[in-house]
């Protein structure tokens, strides 16, 4: 008997597309491979998928052998690939350089979310050039909603949080510009010096932090793919 949703074909494409094709499914892999391992991160990753989707799609990839989990001392419980799961890197990474290389920018310009960007740059920040105690780094978005508009990045030895509340700290830099213009930046369209040239983005507070945030800032892994016209 064919389940639901399946093809129905013996083809070993048909029978991984079954796996990895669902709504949502590839992104969240995308989140797996990319360090996220509590259902929290997780979502933070695929912030417009709803808990209750993430929950099916989760379920259904540990049902295949993608996704082990383990229950935490707080009885949460973490995701990880299996080697199985693993052994998708590649496709999603071609994906990924496809998507750069070929689809129109100004088509994935249309889908802006400060929230999304700003838990990509978290996890691509270089602390290595920044001083080695904890920095605080503020980004403004003046044209977003009040609940959108201000972000923080702390950034301690130990470890680099997103805030979307003001944590207290005295803040060491504050960056400014629209949000279009920092995902530009983010994505490889468009250099941070360009933007600060151009007085799209401004930079104020401790100067060295600020020099050094064409480093600190790291970029999407994809960034670097060469794109192309269709």
């Amino acid at each position: 008997m064919i389940k639901s949703g399946s093809y129905g074909q013996f083809c070993p494409i048909s029978m991984a597309a079954e796996v990895v094709c669902t709504r949502w499914t590839v992104l969240v892999l995308r989140e797996l491979l990319s360090g996220s391992t509590r259902f929290t991160d997780l979502r933070r990753g695929v912030p417009k998928m709803s808990p209750t989707l993430l929950s099916k799609r989760l379920k259904e990839l540990e049902d295949a052998g993608v996704v082990a989990t383990t229950r935490r001392s707080d009885g949460n419980l973490d995701y990880r690939l299996t080697p199985m799961g693993e052994d998708l890197r590649p496709l999603v990474m071609v994906l990924g350089n496809w998507g750069q290389r070929w689809v129109e920018s100004k088509l994935s310009l249309r889908n802006l979310d400060p929230s999304l960007l700003m838990w990509d740059m978290r996890r691509s920040i270089n602390p290595t050039p920044l001083p080695q105690r904890r920095c605080t780094i503020q980004f403004l978005y003046p044209e977003q909603a009040a609940a959108e508009r201000n972000w923080w990045l702390v950034v301690e030895p130990a470890g680099i949080d997103l805030c979307l509340f003001d944590p207290g700290h005295e803040i060491d830099l504050m960056v400014t510009g629209p949000l279009l213009s920092m995902t530009k930046v983010w994505m490889g369209l468009v250099s941070l010096e360009a933007e600060i040239d151009a007085r799209h983005i401004s930079v104020d507070g401790d100067p060295e932090i600020a020099k050094s945030m064409y480093v600190w800032l790291g970029l999407s892994i994809f960034a670097n793919e060469r794109r192309r016209v269709a």
